[in-house]
């Protein structure tokens, strides 16, 4: 995934044939929202959930952000995740890489803890990570407009978090109301000048091991995961006609890779 965002057009309202193009190598900034798909361990972190903070721990000080530093390789891989191949920022002060990382994405973390229940009573979900940035973070790093990149993958959780959820009876109608809290998120963040985005979707987690087994289980994940994606894309659609905005289909991406592993490297994809 570490070329996503090298070549690739930004699809906003500006008429075709005008549209910017992204030019990566002017990328200096990468601020990150998501799960653990995303969050890296900071030393002011919580340890296996956090570069920064938990939700017990909301608050953090310019000192306590500037300071702290990206253990390496201590992300839910148990190696170096996406975002440190792409900015090539895998340990120490983020502020002493030439592409900085400052990643806020929590493992374990929902979009809304107000429309599903938190993993634990330290999680921080995806709305509150942006609180977090907003209050303790903007004023703090840089994030120049022509220099920045503002990641959001988002989802992985919501989607296996609802299976048994019996409260719900509409799941299209629950990904909308998801789908709103997650961009007017996206929107105070842009408001504070996070304005260049890349969205990436809920990968086929029905291919895990964990849904192998149980066919009734992997193809209630799959229809969660494929309505989610349908309604993410219409939001990204909406969102992008005033604003900069790329998108990575992870979801296509990981069943290209799971249908012809080995030319990737890959000779077990069932355990």
């Amino acid at each position: 995934m570490a070329g996503i965002a090298m070549k690739t057009a930004f699809a906003s309202g500006i008429p075709s044939g005008k549209r910017p193009r992204f030019d990566w190598d002017q990328i200096k900034f990468v601020h990150a929202f998501g799960d653990s798909y995303s969050f890296v361990y900071g030393t002011e972190g919580l340890a296996n959930f956090s570069f920064i903070g938990d939700a017990l721990h909301f608050s953090f000080t310019p000192q306590q952000l500037l300071s702290n530093e990206i253990v390496p390789k201590s992300t839910s891989s148990e190696g170096s995740n996406w975002l440190e191949f792409l900015t090539g920022c895998f340990e120490g002060k983020p502020s002493s890489c030439e592409k900085q990382l400052w990643d806020f994405s929590f493992a374990g973390a929902d979009i809304d803890g107000n429309l599903l229940p938190l993993h634990s009573n330290f999680t921080v979900p995806l709305v509150d990570q942006v609180k977090q940035w907003l209050e303790f973070a903007a004023d703090i790093i840089p994030h120049p407009v022509d220099q920045t990149l503002t990641t959001w993958w988002i989802g992985i959780n919501d989607t296996g978090d609802t299976l048994n959820n019996s409260t719900i009876t509409d799941f299209n109608e629950f990904w909308e109301v998801e789908m709103s809290s997650y961009f007017n998120a996206v929107q105070s963040a842009t408001n504070r000048g996070l304005r260049t985005h890349l969205f990436i979707n809920v990968p086929p987690e029905e291919r895990s091991p964990s849904s192998l087994g149980n066919s009734t289980k992997a193809s209630l994940v799959q229809t969660h995961i494929n309505e989610f994606n349908a309604i993410l894309a219409n939001h990204i659609s909406v969102f992008k006609a005033s604003n900069p905005v790329m998108s990575f289909d992870a979801h296509a991406w990981f069943n290209k890779v799971l249908d012809n592993p080995i030319p990737y490297g890959f000779t077990n994809t069932t355990g």
